[in-house]
């Protein structure tokens, strides 16, 4: 599998980046000096965006030329955060950030996933004790193959993958995380994700 740059080195993106190492890949970090994300985009052929969602689209459209042809896997969530930090509404109601991703960015393949969940569940998701499920969205149909794979890579079986269909579907699992505060509330900040029961 191609090389995968990571924006964003907080706790998300040090997450991914160690698990997808572990599992054999060659992963880059941006760094914080101005052109590294430029410069580690370019050289990938799968960029994650793990940069905060309020400003992921400011910062990815400026990479248009560094990810045309690439798949960028979006990770982030794009909330107006209420007085104690969490989530209080979404950046961009009625559309998605993966939508807005991919009209920024029209020769780049935006695949939405692992944006349902607490970030340790990203990297262990049999850690729960049910069965959890990560979603997809996406238009190209060959993306969300690939990106499949590095989920299972991260110890996503397939039947806990569940493929929504268009970037457009990506609104369903963006607003899911206006439940995060009220079960960080009455639970703790303990890992959970959106399961879907059958």
């Amino acid at each position: 599998m191609d090389r995968i740059a990571v924006l964003g080195n907080g706790r998300v993106g040090a997450n991914l980046t160690a698990a997808l190492t572990r599992a054999g890949h060659e992963v880059a970090v941006a760094g914080r000096a101005p052109g590294s994300a430029a410069d580690t985009a370019r050289k990938a052929g799968i960029v994650i965006n793990a940069t905060p969602g309020d400003s992921s689209l400011e910062r990815l459209a400026a990479l248009r030329e560094e990810l045309r042809g690439k798949i960028l896997v979006d990770l982030a969530n794009a909330t107006v955060d209420g007085p104690d930090g969490l989530p209080a509404g979404l950046l961009y109601p009625g559309s998605s950030l993966a939508e807005q991703l991919q009209d920024a960015l029209p020769d780049t393949h935006v695949v939405k996933t692992l944006n349902t969940m607490l970030y340790p569940v990203m990297t262990a998701p049999a850690s729960l004790a049910q069965k959890p499920t990560v979603f997809l969205s996406g238009d190209s149909a060959e993306a969300k193959r690939l990106v499949r794979a590095l989920l299972g890579d991260l110890g996503w079986r397939s039947e806990w993958v569940t493929d929504l269909g268009g970037i457009e579907t990506a609104r369903a699992t963006e607003a899911a995380v206006l439940f995060v505060p009220h079960v960080i509330r009455s639970g703790g900040f303990a890992p959970f994700a959106v399961s879907i029961a059958r």
